[in-house]
């Protein structure tokens, strides 16, 4: 026996409603023009959206912000509060950020490829200590402090430069730390 399911009009009447409510709430413009719940919603919908992008995108931008990560990340929490507050068009805005994550992809899958556009977009990392000696130059150009290569050093358990092999400024901008 097959369960069949009917919608009464009424049913079927309240389901198309409540589409059209839906449809109506993501397409308003105008942050005048929404009410609490409509703010509500979109910035649900606008949540759900966010996360299937960043999966759609690599997992590695979220985690390890170079500067060409943390625009991405600046451009997406723009476009993304756009969306929620009705300044921009909903889907629009949501366009607007799928084609930044995916330009973001293709940048950073053919820098993987190439060592120029890897270096033009995300940059290189400094080399600060090699054999216990510090780099002044190298410092100076990162505008690196004594104080703060010491700080990132103590934070690593270095109490000395001597016992550092190697001590890099990476494109991330920590310090990473090989110890002798």
């Amino acid at each position: 026996m097959s369960a069949k399911t009917n919608l009464s009009s009424t049913e079927f009447n309240a389901l198309f409603q409540a589409l059209q409510d839906l449809t109506r709430t993501l397409s308003a413009s105008g942050a005048n023009e929404l009410t609490a719940g409509q703010v509500c919603l979109r910035a649900v919908v606008v949540y759900f959206v966010l996360i299937l992008f960043v999966r759609i995108g690599k997992k590695r931008f979220l985690g390890q912000a170079t500067a060409f990560d943390a625009v991405l990340i600046i451009m997406i929490g723009s476009l993304a509060s756009r969306s929620v507050s009705g300044t921009a068009p909903f889907v629009a805005t949501l366009a607007a950020t799928l084609v930044f994550v995916l330009v973001h992809w293709l940048i950073s899958y053919f820098s993987v490829r190439s060592a120029t556009l890897s270096f033009l977009v995300k940059g290189n990392d400094t080399l600060l200590i090699k054999h216990g000696r510090l780099n002044r130059k190298a410092l100076r150009d990162a505008h690196m402090s004594s104080d703060d290569l010491d700080e990132d050093l103590r934070e690593q358990g270095v109490e000395k430069l001597q016992g550092v092999k190697e001590a890099r400024l990476e494109r991330s901008g920590k310090v990473s730390v090989i110890r002798k």
